[in-house]
This record gives structure tokens, C-alpha cells and sequence, in this order.
């Protein structure tokens, strides 16, 4: 699924930060993921104590909204 900078999503499972499952970011990314990031979008703007986390896209982020 591709993503746009600022589309707010649904992070379901998250390998950078388990706390960051069950919460919403916005992707920041103004570029598809390429090899630096291993394929995985940038989401920020998760919550206070949770910096920006990289997320894969196979069913472990869904657009809202």
C-alpha cells in the first residue's frame, strides 16, 4: 500500500516500538521507502513518550481516515 506525507494511520504491530501497536501517527515519508529504511514508512506524532518508528506496510499499517 502506498502512503503520502501527513496520511494519518493505524499502526496494528510495530518491530522498532511495541508501544506504539493499537496507536495512530502520520507517515512523513515524501518518498516510498527504499533500501535505507528496509522498505518500512516513517510514522511520527504516536504520543508524547514515542518518537518517530519505522513501520512496515504488509498489515501492519492501515490508512485512516
Amino acid at each position: 500500500m502506498a502512503f503520502t506525507v501527513g496520511d494519518k494511520v493505524l499502526i496494528t504491530s510495530c518491530e522498532d516500538d511495541p508501544r506504539a501497536a493499537g496507536r495512530t501517527g502520520r507517515i512523513v515519508d515524501e518518498v516510498p521507502p527504499g533500501p535505507l529504511t528496509v522498505g518500512r514508512w516513517t510514522v511520527h506524532r504516536i504520543g508524547p513518550l514515542i518518537g518517530p518508528v519505522l513501520c512496515r506496510t504488509n498489515n501492519k499499517l492501515r490508512k485512516v481516515g
